[in-house]
């Protein structure tokens, strides 16, 4: 394969052996430089299968069972891994500013069919930041020509709740787990993700932000609206940082500081009906 990819406003190309398959989601965001005046792309990834993976050089930044970073020369690369399962699958290694290499573990590629599995090896959180773009997690929902973005930890009921809109209000949802948020000119938009959790629902659009959500689980729903800050640690929360960056973690903050200046965010205490609906429609004004 070697095809061009644009995820948000960041237009990339991918060479990997025939081998190796990007996920059908993945594979949405494919690029025709014919679709946006003729923008080449401006990262390379250069990815190919071994029966060994290569031992990074440089400082250890960070260490979790399923990631480790190195830091040499401005440049960075990651052990990459699962969750709950022993050894590391890839090795990425920032080559250029421009280009990354990425090598997988010939006896672990039958994974790479799952979303995140797969996009955890291109370091996307980092090149988005760069565009001034953050990925929430979230279910991302479409209603009337804007979009309504449910946070909330897994297992709250994000995907519950937009699936009571698409019930009683007839609304989409975009992506059941993750949305990109970036701006054009000064509205901050939804923008499609190749992940997309569970839901199995994952469409490429861009939609204007009406409003963030986020949620928790009550016996009686309730709405309000929150201050910047009180939204900010709830925000925060859901926001992929790297935060063995420092420049990276100041940035996010800069771009989490102007987002909830210009989109407004509730929390919604909320049950599985109709009420809950009612309750956010009657705080929203729609």
């Amino acid at each position: 394969m070697d095809q061009m990819f644009k995820i948000g406003d960041f237009i990339f190309r991918l060479q990997c052996e025939d081998k190796i398959v990007p996920p059908p989601n993945f594979m949405k965001f494919i690029y025709s430089p014919a679709d946006d005046s003729g923008r080449k792309a401006e990262y390379c990834y250069d990815m190919r299968v071994s029966l060994e993976l290569p031992v990074p050089v440089g400082k250890i930044t960070a260490e979790r069972p399923d990631l480790k970073v190195f830091q040499e020369g401005g440049l960075e690369s990651r052990l990459i891994g699962v969750k709950g399962t022993p050894g590391y699958y890839a090795c990425y290694q920032e080559k250029a500013l421009d280009r990354a290499e990425v090598i997988l573990a010939r006896d672990r590629l039958e994974g790479l069919h799952i979303d995140p599995v797969f996009t955890s090896l291109l370091a996307l959180e980092k090149r988005l930041l760069g565009k001034d773009s953050l990925v929430l997690h979230c279910a991302y929902m479409e209603y009337r020509g804007e979009a309504i973005l449910f946070s909330a930890p897994s297992e709250t009921g994000k995907t519950t709740q937009a699936a009571l809109w698409e019930q009683y209000r007839g609304s989409r949802t975009v992506n059941g787990d993750r949305s990109l948020l970036g701006k054009a000119g000064d509205r901050w938009m939804a923008q499609g993700w190749p992940v997309c959790g569970t839901s199995e629902v994952c469409f490429n659009e861009e939609l204007p932000i009406r409003a963030i959500v986020m949620l928790s689980q009550a016996r009686e729903d309730h709405a309000e609206l929150l201050s910047p800050g009180k939204a900010f640690p709830l925000v925060y929360s859901q926001i992929t940082v790297n935060r063995w960056n420092m420049n990276e973690h100041l940035r996010a903050m800069d771009l989490m500081e102007d987002l909830l200046k210009n989109v407004p965010v509730y929390h919604l205490g909320c049950t599985i009906s109709e009420r809950a609906v009612e309750c956010l429609e009657d705080i929203l004004g729609i």
